[in-house]
């Protein structure tokens, strides 16, 4: 989970002229500056000092907008510090976003990435900035008229339906994972991540995970997955909100079972309600959103995908939303993050922890 900046992030309205800064932690902007004059893209080349800033949130991968006389462009780069392996990667995120780019998933254009870790620390890509709005905040949703609100609802569906119906050869994406053995190798993983950030206790965790490993439902016909879809991580038209301008945040996307993406989706629309869950706002808190039953019966209008297994999915995306705020809970006790919030993540795991067993009820 990126749970990266989000309003004003790509584009959103508000985001206005990049103020000059210096100092920003984990991007070198003189570096940066360098490195595009050595680009065989002369299209990418500066034109004029370079001024950028971090954009708000930043729990995960590092997001910067960074623009000069003539870009605007969006830079990313993995966190500060403790860095979950295969949590964070550039190039896996680059790869996806170039090879969707012409396809029916709205996505960025990719500009350049770099895996030097000389440049400025870490690898990193860069792709275009996005005029349009990401809805990340409750002052948002709450100005949103019920006709509007169910507008956006179905362009959140429909462009994971336009992914999840995209034939992964016809993308040159067949080799991007390895979907046989998917959800067990999600479990294994995100134990795994839960083990590399342990610092306390926490009561019903590894049951959680035990009931989860016991209860494996046989697997849905794989897709390409996003790995964290969600209102937050698209772009929508700022002029017409039935309409998806890009989808972000590619870093945990592979080949797999696309009802863990759909979960997903409804775990943040609604799942989280009555939490102040510092990631993003909740839409089914507002009244003018429509209930989660919309958004499945336009997901199973578009796949055809049976959904009795639904369940244990939303049980599955509770327990990786509750590993993943470990983590960062974890690197937060290390001095290891850059924004605010941070202080608040570590009690939504409990919270979480609770949620994930009674979906595994229904």
């Amino acid at each position: 989970m990126s749970a990266v900046p989000h309003a004003g992030r790509a584009g959103a309205p508000g985001s206005g002229t990049v103020p000059a800064a210096t100092g920003l932690p984990g991007l070198d902007l003189a570096a940066l500056a360098r490195y595009l004059r050595t680009l065989p893209d002369t299209s990418a080349h500066p034109a004029g000092p370079l001024h950028g800033r971090l954009l708000a949130g930043g729990r995960s991968n590092l997001t910067y907008l960074v623009a000069d006389d003539a870009h605007r462009w969006v830079l990313r780069r993995p966190p500060l510090g403790h860095v979950l392996a295969t949590a964070h990667d550039m190039s896996r995120e680059y790869r996806v976003l170039s090879a969707l780019a012409g396809s029916r998933v709205p996505v960025p254009r990719t500009v350049a990435r770099c895996d030097d870790t000389d440049v400025i620390g870490a690898p990193f890509y860069l792709m275009e900035h996005v005029d349009g709005v990401v809805y990340r905040d409750d002052d948002q949703l709450a100005a949103c008229s019920p006709d509007t609100a169910a507008k956006i609802a179905d362009a959140l569906v429909d462009a994971l339906v336009a992914l999840h119906t995209t034939d992964p050869a016809a993308v040159g994406l067949s080799d991007f994972g390895r979907p046989t053995g998917y959800l067990d190798r999600q479990l294994r993983r995100w134990r795994a991540q839960l083990d590399a950030s342990r610092s306390r206790e926490i009561a019903g965790f590894d049951r959680l995970g035990g009931r989860l490993a016991a209860t494996t439902p046989p697997q849905a016909p794989s897709t390409v997955v996003h790995g964290d879809y969600r209102l937050d991580n698209v772009i929508i038209d700022a002029h017409d909100p039935a309409r998806v301008l890009a989808v972000l945040d590619w870093e945990m996307s592979t080949l797999g079972d696309p009802l863990t993406d759909l979960a997903a989706t409804i775990m943040f629309w609604d799942g989280t309600s009555g939490l102040e869950t510092v990631i993003a706002a909740t839409p089914g808190d507002h009244p003018a959103f429509p209930r989660r039953a919309r958004l499945l019966d336009r997901y199973t209008a578009g796949t055809g995908t049976d959904l009795t297994p639904l369940p244990w999915y939303l049980g599955f995306a509770h327990y990786k939303l509750a590993v993943i705020c470990e983590g960062i809970h974890y690197r937060h006790t290390r001095g290891e993050t850059v924004g605010a919030g941070f202080d608040r993540i570590g009690g939504l795991v409990p919270h979480l922890i609770e949620r994930g067993h009674a979906c595994l009820e229904d």
